[in-house]
């Protein structure tokens, strides 16, 4: 008997058309109850402050909390690669609770 542990299953992923190409989000809202994560990708216009919601994921907490370590780990290779992101003094920017 072997001490690894078995080979991950591959995933084949699948992607529409209308989907592949992606949209631009500068802000998003989060929500939550006790079973799930509700995330609001917006653009915001710069010019008059109007915003339009995008695309809305809702997730389970733990899955929400993978997607925060994997998001973390690839700052982290970001930066690495590319330098630190300067993030401001955070003044310029709409924080929403």
């Amino acid at each position: 008997m072997s001490d690894e542990p078995p080979p991950s299953p591959k995933v084949q992923v699948q992607i529409d058309d209308d989907i592949w190409q992606g949209v631009y989000s500068n802000l998003v809202l989060l929500n939550h109850t006790e079973n799930e994560f509700v995330l609001d990708f917006a653009f915001i216009q710069p010019s008059n402050g109007r915003t339009k919601v995008r695309a809305r994921v809702i997730s389970s907490p733990r899955h929400t909390k993978r997607l925060l370590a994997a998001l973390q780990k690839n700052l982290e290779r970001y930066e690495e690669r590319f330098g630190t992101i300067d993030v401001g003094t955070g003044d310029d920017e709409p924080v929403f609770h």
